[in-house]
């Protein structure tokens, strides 16, 4: 398996076309598994604001009031979030519209021009449905698209990249029902394939080196439609909320 970096040295403005990006800066062949990092997304996307055109809510203010945190970006964190999972050290720890549970909804000052944040894509499986049509479109090759952002994990330290949106494969590999080793019948393995190719994409994406997107070449995987809401744990299931 390879896992080649696509670095793009230009800045990602809206209405971009960034299955052309991809294309002019590496061959791309079929079966491909294309990582693309959120933030290009986002700011294709237009979901790029402007601090100082936020207006703070009375509860934003409080909120940054005693958490010590930009009440600007409060007020986004509220508006893009179902609900607050906790709130502690400066970090608001929220289930986002999206359903993902995550820090600060997403919102990220990083790879943006000062005072401004972008958010999360509002359908990131659209996003890489539409990525992974164009290319197909523009020179026959049938990939499959992640989407990739970072983020923190209960109980361990660091960050990793994960899946946010996907198009084209499904994003877990279940091994219910199968033999382990010792002809033991497998019941609850499921390994969260799209998660693991964003954390490997990532090695070579890092953050600072203008790399948005990473092909993963070889890995052997069936082409399906999914959704990325298929990895996401039914509340009656989870034994953290």
């Amino acid at each position: 398996m390879q896992i080649i970096p696509i670095h793009i040295e230009k800045e990602v403005e809206p209405n971009d076309d960034i299955s052309e990006l991809i294309i002019e800066s590496k061959e791309i062949l079929d079966g491909d598994i294309l990582i693309v990092a959120q933030k290009i997304i986002s700011k294709q996307e237009g979901r790029i604001i402007e601090l100082s055109c936020v207006t703070p809510s009375l509860l934003a203010q409080g909120i940054s009031s005693e958490y010590k945190k930009n009440s600007h970006i409060v007020e986004l964190i509220l508006n893009e979030s179902k609900q607050i999972i906790r709130m502690e050290n400066g970090i608001l720890i929220v289930e986002t519209k999206n359903g993902f549970i995550c820090a600060n909804a997403g919102i990220d000052e990083s790879n943006v021009k000062n005072g401004y944040v972008t958010l999360l894509p509002v359908d990131s499986d659209l996003s890489a449905e539409n990525i992974r049509n164009q290319i197909f479109k523009k020179i026959n090759k049938t990939v499959s698209v992640i989407i990739a952002d970072t983020f923190g994990r209960p109980f361990r330290m660091g960050q990793t990249n994960c899946a946010i949106g996907i198009s084209g494969m499904h994003p877990i590999l279940d091994y219910a029902g199968t033999l382990d080793s010792f002809e033991k019948i497998l019941r609850v393995t499921a390994i969260a394939i799209a998660d693991e190719l964003c954390s490997a994409a990532e090695l070579v994406m890092k953050k600072t080196t203008n790399c948005p997107v990473a092909i993963i070449r070889g890995y052997d995987f069936k082409s399906e439609k999914s959704s990325i809401y298929d990895m996401i744990r039914p509340k009656n299931e989870d034994l953290f909320r």
